[in-house]
């Protein structure tokens, strides 16, 4: 036996009670009451006043004047079990008991922790288990010599082992009254329940009737949510059907705004051009009326000249002035007058060319504007469109929010009938455990079971309904609020790709990938669920193109865009599994044939989902 901070013991003090050992002797207060009373305790003594303490804290070692006091007690006592009378598979058996000075205490079994109640039926296996040994301590002599018959017999049986026999035929007999109130208890229960069989028949009733009315509530919201999904569906269709041709009208205007632009400029060259001619012209024209006005004022000099010759030939003939010399100046001034004849026809000829240019010039200039017009209109009806837009793109959103507000409600009304579910559980639980303690021959209790469970069924069914209904709207609103991103997405995409397409910026550009493909008749949907998003990208001819594409959107703020490199002769090598068909079979373009083929080529048709699964 082993003692550290046990009374007295201090250090760690061992004892060998070998065999021939019968007494511990020594002088008064060196502590042989203290060893009877350590082995005591280590055998689970639990009385403080057995241990001649006022308290269990008192067997620690309080300290003395050269050494402080500790903080806990502990006692071994080591068995020698090579014959076996320990029921335990081990030669030697150490029986250790620890206690601390904030009242916790510790027992352990060859190191091992273990409870009280073990070391006790250990030992009583023994003989020497608690109330099976008998300590004689000072002044208790007496007591055993002057004891009753009584007495005399506890002390025979504790030495014969029939007390440990005793103690079990008292802990069973206990078991049987604990068993006997507790079958009291199940007829009162059963009574208790015949009488409220009676009203818990029309409580399930009513329940019953409420089950009813919730289902039929419920199945009418859920017609009418689905009644609101395919119209909204249908709503949604003809929006993309719209939205696909206004996305057809937008590029043929543009198409249309390009050739206006081209011609515009064409027009412009033309207009810069013709400006010189058209200002040598205006300077003819105003020469001309010059001409003209010198010509009129020629011919009326020389009409007054002719009258003035005609007078002075008459006055000559009536002076007798010389004839011939009167005809060689009237000769002289014909010619004048054939060469400002001459003169006046080509300035008029002139003036006529310089007119008919400036009226063509005039055409075309109204022409151009007429064309300049038509395109700012195209550009305000495209405005309008997008407008359009916005306002179906905030439609949506509104419709998302109204969805999500009704799916808060399915989800308190989920959590209701979550909590009914619970309720009906934990009463179903009871009822069960009921019904099972009472008398299995009572059809009322059959009935009531029945009863329970069918509410608890109705509850779950319940239950599940709700969860599906709540799962189905939360897809419809991921699915709404996917199409609401993508059609965002797919806004500020569209305005990158026609920015970089409207203007090409001295790129490569081929087009878009939706305006370079031929789809067979049919395959449109499922082409364009394939492309997704790249169904509008934007196909250049080299790395560089695209990298200055992307600059340009953004250095120029034109939006979002993708933009994919078409490298001729670089191909996939996708191979289709045998059996199956390639989307490919349905979309083709000779301009980009290796790019669509490593866009498109690892898609397959299946006929239907079954068919998809098994492909995956």
């Amino acid at each position: 036996m082993t003692l550290k901070g046990f009374k007295s013991f201090a250090s760690a003090t061992t004892l060998r009670l070998e065999p021939g050992i019968t007494c511990v002797v020594g002088p008064n207060g060196s502590g042989k009451s203290n060893v009877v009373d350590a082995l005591t305790w280590v055998m689970g003594e639990q009385g403080a006043k057995s241990l001649r303490g006022g308290k269990m804290e008192d067997v620690i070692f309080a300290g003395t004047s050269g050494r402080a006091p500790l903080g806990r007690a502990e006692v071994a006592v080591t068995i020698d079990n090579t014959d076996g009378a320990l029921p335990i598979d081990y030669t030697e058996v150490t029986i250790s008991r620890i206690l601390f000075r904030n009242g916790q205490s510790e027992y352990q079994i060859n190191g091992e922790a273990s409870r009280l109640l073990d070391i006790q039926e250990l030992l009583s296996d023994s003989g020497i288990g608690r109330e099976m040994h008998v300590i004689v301590g000072q002044g208790q002599l007496d007591a055993i010599l002057m004891a009753t018959p009584e007495e005399r017999r506890g002390f025979i049986e504790e030495a014969a082992g029939v007390l440990k026999h005793r103690k079990r035929k008292e802990k069973a007999i206990r078991k049987l009254d604990s068993m006997q109130a507790n079958l009291a208890r199940v007829n009162d229960l059963t009574v208790e329940l015949r009488r409220q069989l009676r009203p818990l028949g029309k409580q399930a009733e009513v329940a019953k009737k409420a089950a009813t009315i919730q289902a039929d509530l419920r199945d009418a919201k859920l017609r009418l949510l689905a009644d609101d999904y395919i119209s909204l569906s249908k709503t949604l269709d003809a929006e993309v059907a719209d939205e696909n041709a206004l996305r057809e009208r937008r590029a043929e205007v543009e198409t249309e705004l390009d050739k206006f632009r081209r011609r515009e400029e064409e027009l412009d060259a033309q207009s810069a051009f013709e400006s010189p001619l058209l200002v040598k012209a205006q300077e003819n024209f105003y020469s001309l009326n010059a001409l003209r006005e010198k010509f009129r004022g020629t011919q009326s000099l020389a009409q007054e000249r002719s009258r003035f010759l005609a007078e002075e030939a008459e006055e000559a003939r009536s002076a007798g002035r010389d004839p011939e010399a009167l005809e060689q100046e009237a000769i002289t001034l014909r010619a004048e007058e054939s060469e400002l004849r001459d003169q006046v026809i080509a300035a008029q000829s002139a003036l006529a060319t310089a007119t008919s240019n400036l009226a063509i010039a005039e055409a075309a200039l109204k022409s151009e504007e007429d064309t300049i017009a038509a395109a700012m209109r195209a550009i305000a009806d495209q405005r309008e469109g997008t407008a359009r837009q916005e306002g179906h793109i905030k439609s949506l959103a509104a419709r998302l929010e109204a969805i999500t507000e009704e799916i808060s409600r399915l989800q308190a009304a989920r959590t209701e009938a979550q909590s009914r579910v619970d309720l009906a559980k934990g009463d179903y639980a009871k009822y069960e455990l009921e019904i099972g303690n009472a008398d299995a021959g009572e059809q009322g209790l059959d009935s009531q079971f029945q009863s329970a469970k069918q509410s608890l069924d109705s509850a779950k069914k319940i239950h599940l309904e709700l969860v599906e209904s709540e799962r189905a709207v939360d897809r419809e609103r991921n699915s709404t609020e996917s199409k609401l991103d993508a059609m965002r997405l797919t806004s500020a995409s569209r305005d990158g790709a026609s920015a970089l397409i409207r203007d090409s910026h001295g790129l490569q550009i081929l087009g878009s990938i939706a305006s370079l493909i031929q789809i067979d008749s049919g395959w449109e949907a499922a082409t364009a669920a394939a492309l997704g998003s790249l169904a509008d990208a934007v196909v250049v001819k080299d790395l560089s193109s695209a990298v200055n594409a992307l600059t340009t959107l953004r250095s120029e703020n034109l939006g979002q865009a993708d933009v994919l490199v078409h490298e001729p002769g670089n191909r996939a090598g996708n191979q289709t599994p045998s059996g199956l068909t390639s989307l490919l079979s349905y979309v083709r373009s000779p301009q980009i044939t290796e790019l669509l083929e490593s866009l498109l080529g690892a898609t397959v048709v299946a006929d239907n989902a079954r068919s998809a699964e098994a492909i995956l």
